[in-house]
């Protein structure tokens, strides 16, 4: 069996060397990556002030029976900036044990993408996943582009578990993703030159 020269469900982590400044120390969860090109979402940074509660008052959602209250550790998550494209979109991240045939797409292993208010419904309601993260926009490439960026160093890869995408703090997740390669943060620099 050979390996698939695609990232599906795989990290990106931007070198320090990232000209894009809405890339900086970005890592991104790539959810699709094909000879078509390749989508992700940024699972380390925030939509300045908003939360689940405040984008679920926008979009008046409520659960599935009125009178059950979300929970409070939902409400207060907050909610990703997953990167520049279709800013107004919102994704869900999240494990595979919600998943509908007809909005959810499965990434890879346990892990699920979807795009419809439904997902946010459930959660509301206490019959969404077990884990999610919650993003607006996302991280997309053309064809090749993203091959590209990566052989002049403009990311490295490594393998995505649950606990780096769902549990650890979103500022402690790109040193995270960095050790899974055995790499320093401290080590890395983006002087050339210097050390």
């Amino acid at each position: 069996m050979t390996k698939s020269p695609y990232l599906d469900g795989q990290l990106l982590i931007a070198m320090p060397g990232m000209s894009d400044p809405r890339f900086d120390r970005s890592v991104i969860y790539l959810c699709a990556h094909s000879e078509q090109g390749a989508m992700g979402l940024i699972i380390n940074k925030t939509t300045p002030m908003m939360s689940f509660g405040d984008l679920f008052a926008q979009l008046d959602i409520t659960g599935d029976e009125a009178t059950v209250e979300p929970p409070a550790e939902l409400m207060a998550q907050p909610v990703l900036f997953g990167g520049p494209v279709e800013q107004g979109r919102g994704f869900v991240l999240h494990t595979a044990d919600y998943f509908t045939a007809d909005s959810s797409l499965p990434v890879a292993g346990n892990i699920a993408l979807t795009a419809t208010v439904d997902i946010l419904r459930a959660m509301a309601s206490g019959k969404g996943p077990e884990r999610a993260v919650l993003a607006l926009g996302y991280a997309g490439w053309a064809p090749g582009q993203l091959e590209n960026e990566i052989q002049h160093n403009g990311w490295l890869t490594c393998q995505a578990d649950e606990e780096l995408l769902f549990v650890l703090d979103l500022d402690a997740r790109y040193a995270a993703a960095l050790k899974t390669l055995g790499i320093d943060p401290a080590m890395l620099s983006s002087d050339l030159g210097h050390a």
